[in-house]
């Protein structure tokens, strides 16, 4: 969803912003993952310990389902003019189910907040992420970024 101005964005909170298109989640980019953060659980990397694992095979970290968000929000909410924006932070942040190598994901946020800053606009959005097939998301999370006009 597009949004031309503050008074746009104001207009728009406690609605739904927009959903994202899928993204797998393969095996692949679970080991890059673990590369790039030193988190080398067998949980995540070790398909033949895993299989006798609680969930029969590897499954995402956490932290990399939640660090799509990004990619997943900027197909969700643009504001013209923007020269940039920026992850502020998360108020909260919950993993309610794995989520397998080989998996589709989707974002969906819902816009809490939209205030004025120097310089453009604090967004607060409830972003969940779902897994294709899945009955409980993957992640939920309260997310803050900033625009800069």
């Amino acid at each position: 969803m597009a949004f031309a101005s503050l008074e746009d964005l104001r207009a728009a909170v406690g609605t739904v912003v927009g959903r994202s298109d899928w993204l797998t989640v393969d095996q692949k980019r679970i080991d890059l993952f673990a590369e790039a953060t030193g988190d080398h659980q067998w949980i995540h990397v070790d398909p033949d310990k895993a299989a006798g694992g609680p969930f029969g095979t590897t499954i995402a970290h956490g932290y990399l389902t939640l660090s799509l968000i990004p990619a997943l929000f900027g197909d969700m909410l643009r504001v013209d003019g923007a020269r940039m924006g920026v992850n502020y932070g998360l108020n909260k942040v919950r993993f309610p189910a794995p989520l397998p190598p080989g998996s589709r994901v989707r974002a969906e946020a819902t816009l809490l907040e939209a205030t004025e800053v120097a310089g453009g606009a604090q967004l607060v959005c409830a972003v969940t992420v779902e897994r294709d097939g899945g009955d409980k998301p993957v992640c939920v999370a309260e997310t803050v970024s900033r625009i800069y006009l």
